[in-house]
């Protein structure tokens, strides 16, 4: 008896072990057919496809275009790269995270082009200054609707750069009010007709919004240097929210900095370019430091509504 009580537990041991080498090495197996995920990178476009350096602005983030990093692959200060923009683009291209591209044709949405936006995940429109055709607005709406980020970027009322007819306010409105996808207010807002020639919009309270708080740091200011509002309307869309607000507005008046969502995408709206023009640019264009200005935290604004925006 006793001898068979000892033979017994050694070949229940070997059952165990047998099977627990069969379990380990399938797991082994189904590690090695999984690969780990890679980092996310995200890819961003901005357009200087309508006369966003006409007259006296400069909204590229380089020279260098489409590809900025042919000017430095590596930037580590503003000026390694050239544009009133190169803050914004080297402060994203140092991260390691993001892929900068500029786009100087027309914008389209599943066609074949390297700067197609079915290739990217954010747009930037940096203050346009020529009307998007009907294709374009099509692309752009189904970019949106289907999981894209629109930074739409005005100026104020009467910034006809080029003295075509059209400015900002007129051409991001008619974007929103004259397209073939959705023309019924599909982001909830309007943009307002306005001239305000200074103010320090202010956040609103809310430690949970990604934007406000973002990892590119806590935005409580941003700057108007000539510029404009939004109406929101959210009975048209639940999902527009007003960020920071002109001095004496809160509420659906006097949005300065605005989110909202189309589809499966996301927009965000800045009232004025001033705050995203770092100081630089052609040589013989008067432009301001908005990007470092000490009253406001208008850098932290622009990297984390990208960051949003791109996720």
């Amino acid at each position: 008896m006793l001898g068979l009580g000892t033979a017994t537990p050694r070949r229940f041991t070997t059952a165990l072990t047998v099977l627990g080498l069969l379990t380990a090495g399938a797991t082994l197996q189904a590690s090695a057919a999984t690969p780990a995920a890679a980092a996310t990178t995200h890819r961003v476009l901005f357009d200087n496809a309508h006369a966003e350096t006409a007259g006296n602005a400069d909204w590229i983030i380089s020279t260098s275009q489409p590809d900025p990093t042919g000017q430095n692959a590596s930037p580590s200060k503003e000026t390694d790269w050239t544009g009133a923009l190169s803050s914004w683009g080297v402060a994203l291209q140092k991260t390691g995270s993001y892929s900068l591209k500029t786009s100087t044709s027309a914008l389209t949405y599943g066609g074949t082009a390297a700067t197609d936006l079915s290739n990217f995940d954010t747009l930037v429109l940096p203050e346009p200054n020529v009307l998007f055709t009907t294709a374009e607005k099509t692309a752009l709406m189904n970019f949106v609707k289907n999981g894209g980020g629109l930074f739409m970027i005005s100026d104020h009322t009467g910034s006809d750069r080029n003295n075509d007819g059209a400015d900002a306010v007129d051409i991001l409105n008619d974007l929103m009010t004259n397209n073939s996808v959705d023309s019924t207010d599909p982001f909830g807002f309007s943009i307002d007709s306005l001239n305000i020639s200074s103010d320090y919009p202010s956040a609103i309270s809310d430690s949970s919004d990604p934007v406000l708080h973002g990892s590119f740091g806590t935005v409580t200011k941003s700057l108007i240097a000539s510029g404009t509002t939004a109406t929101l309307k959210p009975a048209d869309n639940s999902g527009v929210k007003g960020l920071l607000y002109r001095t004496g507005y809160s509420g659906n008046t006097g949005a300065f900095f605005a989110t909202s969502t189309f589809g499966s995408g996301r927009v965000a709206f800045w009232g004025d370019s001033s705050p995203i023009d770092d100081g630089t640019g052609q040589s013989g264009n008067t432009l301001y430091d908005g990007w470092n200005d000490t009253g406001a935290t208008n850098a932290a604004l622009a990297l984390n509504a990208t960051e949003w925006l791109s996720q």
